[in-house]
């Protein structure tokens, strides 16, 4: 039977099971505003009764556990909504301040720029030969060029600081992931034997999980989930194998960590390259593998394909796509001009230095020049033609050559009679000499300069296309154009197209005509048509046909689109991340209401026990009154 210490040890028992919750409860308030802490409560039950001849006589209360109301499918579902909330708001962020380098709508910018440049063109036309409008064409043609050279300029910029928050996002994720490893192997160990639940360690780690997956778009797999319906009817708890992966690649495997490398060593343009390592030290590009988070947000917007193999540039990323469009669009406007600009009569032209075997194909080379024909036209001193070869471009054609044969020099070369006049002093051989100029630096020039006794009477040269039926500008070989030869614009693209040097230095020199004849204003024409014409322009791997204006205006398009794009996007995710903030925080989330209700519950309790063990005491008082 039962005795009346066996009473004292319930009391006793209701005193600790009180203490504990009072414990636990005064934990929870103090950790309501720490990151990540998950409320607790304290899980009792009836100890082992006594059996006795009249029954089972009840032994007071026995601590099972102290564990955490903690829903996994409820945090799984955060984690997730919180890498989609990251990449969103990065995505935001960045795209934002990208579309200000491109105030369109505003009426200023470069396509203003352009549309006033033409416009002066047309002004100069009218007046060919007044000095003061040439001046006018070169300072509207600096700030066209600058504006083109500091939007390209910004763009890049933006992609440089993108890719540098790389490198430091990477370092945070192995940081995380290395000592989210160290507490994978302290809770093994705190949980060895399966008594204890290591919850504070269990909330350090799910505030590392929620970080890396904001970060890097992360998951977490595990090996069984036990249920809790004891604490709450939502609560769970994870057990068994635990790994935290991106994409299929595990960067922790229980207490061990796999290290992401970022370097740029081998990148010619500085862009940082991701790769896993292996246990064996083997890496893995992963570049293309990540999708989620601040990270995933940084690669999709910097570019990550193809950035082993393409001279270092991805082929892909709204910002390298901005910068190749820009470019595009500045390549053409340099080529294009050029083009029209080797019409006016010159006594040299020299062309821009080039890469180039010239005993290949010059339209197999990556160049530009296209097949058919274009026209050297001999001018007099008043203008007048007095000599023309047509010069042909096939496959087949070179740069270099002996005289008759299919290349640019062999046809210019070539003893022909061009005026059929059976004379042999007033053909283009007799007057323009070829040059093929081999610098130090391994680059190549071409050059082509008139005989200086023709100088001195007066002649002079251009090159100008053979166009198709209807006089597309396109439709050329593009040949001067495409070496810079007589050039108005310096530079190959975005980052460097200029007025000529020596036009920027005496803008005087700049023609309205492509004769040397007054009040010719042949030349500004074409170039103010050029606005209308249409133009292929190669970014990547597509191809756009179209206009000047229209290639630019798809550049801003494609920005305000994807911009806006990225608005309504973030503003949804925001909707789904606040809900499921708000049910996660329901389940897991401190109450401080509730904690006070139970500390006045367990403080009731704990009285309550303490009166068991008064009322104990008084008994042995009276046992020991009737002893005496």
């Amino acid at each position: 039977m039962p005795s009346i210490f066996n009473t004292l040890h319930i009391g006793y028992t209701g005193l600790n099971a009180s203490q504990a919750g009072v414990n636990t409860t005064s934990h929870n308030i103090s950790n309501a505003e720490s990151e990540g802490y998950t409320r607790q409560r304290v899980v009792t039950a009836a100890a082992t009764p006594i059996y006795s001849r009249e029954g089972q006589v009840g032994n007071g209360a026995d601590i099972q556990t102290i564990k955490r109301i903690f829903d996994n499918f409820v945090f799984d579902r955060y984690t997730d909504i919180s890498a989609d909330k990251e990449y969103a708001d990065f995505s935001e962020t960045t795209l934002t301040e990208l579309s200000t380098y491109f105030p369109e709508i505003e009426g200023v910018g470069i396509k203003a720029d352009l549309a006033e440049y033409y416009n002066m063109w047309q002004t100069l036309a009218d007046n060919p030969d007044n000095d003061a409008i040439k001046l006018s064409v070169a300072q509207q043609t600096e700030i066209l060029t600058k504006n083109i050279k500091e939007t390209q300029a910004r763009v890049i910029s933006l992609q440089n600081q993108v890719n540098d928050q790389l490198v430091v996002n990477i370092n945070e994720v192995n940081d995380l992931a290395e000592q989210l490893a160290e507490i994978n192997g302290a809770i093994d160990v705190a949980e060895a034997g399966g008594k204890y639940v290591a919850n504070d360690l269990r909330d350090k780690r799910n505030v590392i999980e929620e970080s890396l997956s904001r970060l890097i778009g992360s998951t977490v797999n595990v090996g069984q989930l036990q249920s809790n319906i004891q604490i709450d009817s939502s609560s769970n708890t994870v057990s068994g194998s635990y790994t935290l992966s991106v994409n299929g690649f595990n960067i922790v495997d229980g207490s061990t960590f796999h290290k992401i490398n970022v370097e740029n060593d081998d990148n010619p343009n500085g862009f940082y390259e991701l790769s896993y390592e292996r246990q064996d030290g083997v890496l893995i590009p992963m570049d293309s593998e990540i999708t989620g988070g601040r990270i995933g947000a940084i690669l999709d917007l910097r570019g990550k394909s193809d950035i082993r193999s393409n001279n270092g540039v991805p082929t892909d990323g709204i910002l390298q796509k901005t910068v190749s469009q820009l470019d595009a669009f500045a390549a053409e406007l340099i080529e294009a001009t050029n083009n029209i600009y080797a019409q006016r009569a010159t006594d040299k032209m020299t062309s821009n230095e080039i890469v180039l075997n010239p005993n290949n194909s010059l339209v197999n080379s990556d160049i530009g020049i296209k097949t058919g024909a274009f026209n050297i036209n001999i001018y007099d001193i008043d203008g007048n033609i007095v000599a023309t070869r047509e010069i042909d471009i096939d496959v087949a054609t070179s740069m270099t050559g002996v005289a008759g044969s299919n290349s640019i020099q062999g046809q210019i070369e070539a003893n022909v009679d061009d005026n059929a006049d059976s004379s042999g002093i007033n053909d283009i051989d007799d007057f323009l000499q070829f040059n093929w100029v081999t610098y130090k630096s391994g680059d190549n020039a071409m050059e082509l300069f008139m005989d200086p006794a023709m100088v001195s009477k007066g002649y002079s040269f251009a090159i100008e296309d053979k166009l198709n039926e209807t006089n597309d500008f396109s439709s050329g070989t593009n040949f001067a154009g495409a070496l810079g030869m007589n050039r108005f614009f310096d530079g190959t693209d975005a980052s460097d197209i200029t007025l000529n040097f020596n036009l920027k230095s005496n803008p005087t020199n700049i023609f309205a005509g492509k004769t040397p004849a007054a009040g010719d204003a042949n030349l500004a024409l074409d170039i103010v048509q050029q606005q209308f014409e249409e133009y292929e322009f190669e970014v990547g791997r597509i191809s756009y046909e179209t206009t000047m204006y229209g290639m630019f205006d798809l550049t801003a398009t494609d920005v305000g689109t994807e911009t806006n794009a990225a608005i309504l996007y973030n503003e949804t995710i925001t909707a789904k991340y606040n809900a499921t903030e708000l049910e996660y925080q329901s389940v897991s989330k401190v109450s401080i209401d509730e904690e006070m209700t139970n500390l006045i519950r367990y403080q009731t309790s704990y009285g309550a026990a303490a009166k068991i063990i008064t009322t104990v005491d008084q008994m042995m008082q009276t046992l020991l009154g009737i002893k005496q």
